[in-house]
C-alpha cells in the first residue's frame, strides 16, 4: 500500500511518522517551504515568541512521541498549580482547576456551584441545541457566563451561541452517552481536573516539535510542492503536485477547508463545494511586554465586558519567557478588527491591558492568523451527508477536534486504520 498525504502540517507529519513505524509506504506534499503548518516560532528581543499555538498539553500520545523523538530535555513544563482566570465585573475570577479550587473560586456563587454539580440530574445533551444552550441547561446560567462560555469560546474564537452542539460538541455528547453524565467529561475536555496533563512549550519554540517529526521522516515529505489535483487511477489515485505525478492507493487530506476543496475539485466536486462553505474565524495575536497582576496562564474576558480583547496568555509567567504577553483580537465577534493597521491593534491591546491589570504594556508586534480557527458554527451544516470517494479521507481540525494533542491522536488513529485495512 502507498498512501498520499496532502499537507505537511502537524497532522500530515505525524501521519507520515506513524505510517513509517507501521511499515506502510507514504508520500506527503506541503506547499510551504517549511513543515509544521500553523505552528511557527520566532524570537523578539531575545525572547521566544509563538506565532501559532501558545502552549500544548503533555497528553499520553504527545508524551510518547516526544520521548521517541528524544525531545524530553527540550521541554518547559508549567507549574501544575497555575490557574486560568476569567475577567468579569472588574476583577479576575479564578477558574476552578481542582476540587479545592472549585470550593474557593469566586467565579461562581454558592448557588451557582450547587447548580453546576446538579448536572447529572439534567436531561441528555441534544444535538439540535447550540453549545451555549446546552451548557446553560446542563450547568446553569452562571457557570456558563462566568466560566464555560469564555473558556470554550476562547478555544475556537467563536460565539458558543452560534455553534451547534452536533458539530462543536460531538465528542462530549459521545462521552456523555458513555459516562452517563456530562460533568466529568466536560471537566476533562476543558482541562479542569486534578490529574490533567501538564501544559508545556518547547525550549526554542513549539516549532521544534514539527521540525523534529519532519527530520525523522524527511525522505517522505516534499516541501515547496503544492498539490494541484487528485484523479482516479483504477483502484487508486494519481496526485499531481508541482507538475509531477504520484500514484497512490489511499489519500489523506489534512489541509484547511479551502485548500482541501481545491485539490478535491476534480475527484469529489460535491465535497469540494461543501468545504468551501465552511467559515473560519480570523485572529490577530498582539505581543507585548508587561507585568502581570497574578501568577497564572492568563485570562479570558467575559463577553459582556466592554473590551475588544478576547483573552490574554501570560507566557512569561507560565514558561519563564521574560515578561511576554500575548493578547487575542478578532474571532467571530469582530473579524474586521484583524485587518486593522498594526498601530490600531497595538493601541487597543495596550490600553485595555492597562485598564484591566493596572500595568503598562509595551507593544512588540502583531501576527495575523488567516484563515483562522474553524468556526464550527452553522456553516458546518454543509458537511451533513458529505461523501468522499472510497480511499480518500479528511484528517483535519475542522472535521474533528482542534489542538496539538488532538492532531497527534488523530494521525495515530488514521495510521492504525490504514495499517489494519
Amino acid at each position: 500500500m502507498r498512501v498520499g498525504i496532502v499537507g505537511g502540517g502537524l497532522t500530515g507529519l505525524a501521519l507520515s511518522y506513524y505510517l513509517e513505524r507501521a511499515g506502510i509506504d507514504s508520500v506527503a506534499f506541503e506547499a510551504d517551504s517549511s513543515p509544521g503548518g500553523v505552528i511557527n516560532s520566532g524570537r523578539r528581543e531575545g525572547t521566544v515568541v509563538e506565532y501559532g499555538p501558545q502552549r500544548l498539553r503533555l497528553t499520553g500520545p504527545v508524551e510518547t512521541l516526544v520521548a521517541e523523538l528524544d525531545l524530553e530535555d527540550e521541554l518547559r513544563v508549567a507549574d501544575g498549580d497555575l490557574p486560568i482566570y476569567v475577567y468579569a465585573d472588574g476583577d479576575f475570577r479564578e477558574v476552578p482547576m481542582s476540587a479545592r479550587g472549585f470550593l474557593r473560586t469566586d467565579a461562581l456563587s454558592v448557588p451557582g456551584k450547587v447548580r453546576l454539580l446538579g448536572e447529572p440530574l439534567t436531561g441528555d445533551g441534544r444535538p439540535g441545541e447550540t453549545a451555549a444552550e446546552l451548557f446553560t441547561r446542563k450547568f446553569g446560567k452562571e457557570a456558563y457566563e462566568n466560566v464555560i462560555g469564555p473558556l470554550f469560546g476562547g478555544v475556537f474564537g467563536s460565539d458558543p451561541a452560534e455553534m451547534p452542539a452536533k458539530y462543536a460538541l460531538s465528542g462530549l455528547l459521545g462521552l456523555e452517552a458513555r459516562e452517563g453524565n456530562l460533568l466529568v467529561p466536560a471537566l476533562k475536555r476543558m482541562g479542569l481536573e486534578d490529574d490533567r496533563s501538564p501544559a508545556i512549550v518547547f525550549e526554542d519554540g513549539n516549532e521544534r516539535f514539527p521540525e523534529a517529526i519532519y527530520e525523522a521522516v524527511r525522505d517522505r515529505i516534499h516541501l515547496d510542492t503544492p498539490v494541484e489535483s487528485i484523479h482516479e487511477n483504477g483502484d487508486g489515485y494519481v496526485i499531481t503536485a508541482d507538475g509531477e505525478r504520484e500514484v497512490v492507493d489511499e489519500v489523506v487530506v489534512t489541509t484547511p477547508a479551502e485548500v482541501s476543496a481545491g485539490v478535491l475539485e476534480t475527484v469529489a466536486p460535491d465535497a469540494a463545494s461543501r468545504l468551501r462553505r465552511l467559515r473560519y474565524n480570523p485572529i490577530a495575536m498582539v505581543y507585548v511586554r508587561a507585568k502581570t497582576p497574578a501568577r497564572g496562564f492568563g485570562y479570558q474576558i467575559r463577553k459582556d465586558e466592554p473590551y475588544h480583547t478576547l483573552g490574554v496568555s501570560w507566557n512569561g509567567v507560565a514558561f519563564g519567557r521574560d515578561d511576554l504577553v500575548t493578547a487575542f483580537i478578532g474571532g467571530m465577534w469582530e473579524p474586521e478588527l484583524v485587518s486593522e493597521p498594526e498601530g490600531r491593534l497595538a493601541e487597543i491591546v495596550c490600553r485595555e491591558y492597562e485598564e484591566i491589570t493596572g500595568y503598562e504594556a509595551q507593544f512588540l508586534e502583531v501576527e495575523r492568523f488567516y484563515p483562522g480557527f474553524p468556526a464550527h458554527d452553522h456553516s458546518w451544516e454543509a458537511l451533513d451527508g458529505m461523501e468522499l470517494p472510497e480511499g480518500i479521507r479528511l484528517a483535519t481540525n475542522y472535521t474533528s477536534r482542534m489542538g496539538i494533542p488532538s492532531r497527534i491522536r488523530e494521525a495515530r488513529k488514521v495510521a492504525g486504520e490504514l495499517a489494519d485495512g
